[in-house]
């Protein structure tokens, strides 16, 4: 991936995360996934009272994706923290978001972890879940 594209899908997430619904944890997160096809779809966290039923952006950015026909991740940007406050930390994903993300993406898939577009971290999927499951496993 060229910087600039980098930038444009932090910017994207950093975005994103300022439409979480977050009541409860006031954390707020957002993502942004590069699709194979060049679309990028964006995604926040999503907060329930029922704790179990509370998205986390990484996976509603793909699922919005897949819902519009897309398969195969590129790339995804995650920016989190706390709500109206300067980025501090790294959000990494969580591990259910990081199966999903091994569901529609290859091992290989940049994975950027960011407080703003000039301080990321740059994982690949498989450096983020080595030994993942996928459909693979299952033939």
């Amino acid at each position: 991936m060229q910087e600039e594209e980098k930038r444009k899908l932090i910017r994207a997430a950093l975005e994103a995360r300022e439409r979480a619904y977050i009541p409860y944890s006031g954390y707020a997160v957002g993502a942004a996934v590069l699709m194979e096809s060049g679309k990028m779809y964006t995604g926040c966290n999503i907060e329930n009272a029922s704790y179990g039923a509370t998205n986390c952006a990484e996976r509603t950015a793909i699922f919005k994706a897949v819902s519009e026909g897309e398969r195969k991740c590129a790339a995804i940007a995650i920016a989190g923290g706390r709500a109206g406050s300067v980025l501090t930390d790294y959000a990494h994903p969580c591990g259910i978001c990081r199966q999903v993300m091994r569901e529609f993406g290859e091992k290989d898939m940049p994975v950027l972890v960011a407080k703003s577009e000039d301080d990321y971290r740059e994982y690949t999927l498989d450096g983020l879940l080595p030994c993942g499951f996928g459909g693979e496993n299952l033939v």
